[in-house]
């Protein structure tokens, strides 16, 4: 008997465009195309070690972080696979830093906007650990004839979708469109991501938190005082949790979600706004977050999707989990 191919991601997105019975059918375009984005990086990602393409690129980012050549490629891939679509009206990425209006050869007019981090968690890609892409998508706004710095500085609430996919001992695409959270898990026989983890819901109780300890020489004192509440011994309330720290926020984020944890990146003397970015990961992040029943915050007790940016490149703190968790981490916070 031949083996049943189980719901693909074409199906899926056709799916949730059939709620839309007025839809022109560009915004499954666009997706469609960015999931080939994925498996082309995906493909690179698992054959690295053999394709030559491990290793430092020789340059830096916008953030001041030395590339490694996936990086660059990564980032290359995804802007030359959505620029030509006519779906967009223009694109940032984490490592650019400037907005990317679609150039006058390619058709004009698209009503979206994409932001990427095309690799996040690349520091860990020579020592073969798990790393992914972050993506969000907006409507643009502008009048703009192309797009201005204004489409994108939307906050989470005005995002369309958001999701990523994580490069492990599988690949896996999580995403969502505001109706729930779907994962796919790439079928490298068929090449076709195919619906494994339906309608994901972060488990209600928290198992793990995911913190980077080495820096807590650099924490406040409210921070030190929350990362000992989920390590204090208490099994009234199901403490202390294990910890578990990847180093990759799209892994960390992706284990929390599915076995139930909590995610912190603080502030600290050397990031006293926080490091990670705020467009290109907290946002996209929370908001799969809050469609499968979690919760994201800043370190000052600011829900993520209410911020409104004000930079391209803005850094943010993060708290990010188990609803539960998050709000017993803003109350201690704010204390």
């Amino acid at each position: 008997m031949p083996t049943k191919l189980g719901t693909t991601i074409t199906k899926k997105i056709m799916e949730e465009q059939r709620l839309y019975p007025s839809a022109s059918g560009n915004f499954s375009g666009m997706l469609y195309e960015l999931v080939v984005g994925l498996k082309v990086i995906a493909y690179e990602v698992n054959k690295a070690g053999l394709m030559g393409i491990l290793g430092k690129a020789g340059s830096s980012n916008i953030q001041g972080e030395e590339q490694q050549k996936l990086d660059v490629f990564a980032n290359t891939t995804l802007i030359h696979k959505m620029d030509h679509t006519g779906y967009l009206a223009g694109m940032a990425s984490e490592e650019n830093e400037d907005i990317f209006p679609i150039p006058d050869r390619h058709p004009q007019g698209g009503k979206y906007i994409l932001l990427f981090d095309p690799l996040d968690g690349s520091s860990n890609i020579d020592v073969n650990i798990s790393i992914g892409t972050i993506f969000s998508v907006f409507r643009k706004i502008s009048d703009h004839p192309k797009c201005e710095l204004k489409d994108f500085l939307q906050p989470g609430t005005q995002l369309l979708a958001s999701g990523y996919a994580v490069y492990g001992s599988s690949t896996m695409f999580v995403y969502s469109t505001g109706y729930g959270v779907q994962g796919f898990t790439l079928d490298p026989g068929v090449g076709e991501f195919i619906l494994s983890h339906p309608d994901i819901m972060t488990p209600k109780k928290a198992s793990y938190y995911s913190i980077n300890e080495g820096n807590s020489v650099n924490w406040d004192a409210k921070i030190t005082k929350l990362v000992n509440y989920f390590k204090m011994d208490d099994k009234a309330s199901g403490r202390p949790l294990s910890g578990r720290y990847i180093g990759s926020l799209v892994a960390d984020f992706h284990r929390n979600l599915l076995k139930g944890g909590i995610f912190m990146y603080p502030p600290d003397k050397k990031s006293p706004n926080g490091k990670l970015r705020l467009m290109y990961e907290a946002i996209p992040l929370a908001y799969i977050a809050e469609q499968a029943g979690g919760a994201a915050i800043d370190c000052f007790g600011n829900r993520i999707l209410d911020i409104v940016p004000k930079e391209l490149h803005q850094r943010t703190s993060l708290i990010i989990g188990g609803k539960d968790a998050v709000e017993q981490a803003r109350r201690i916070l704010l204390e």
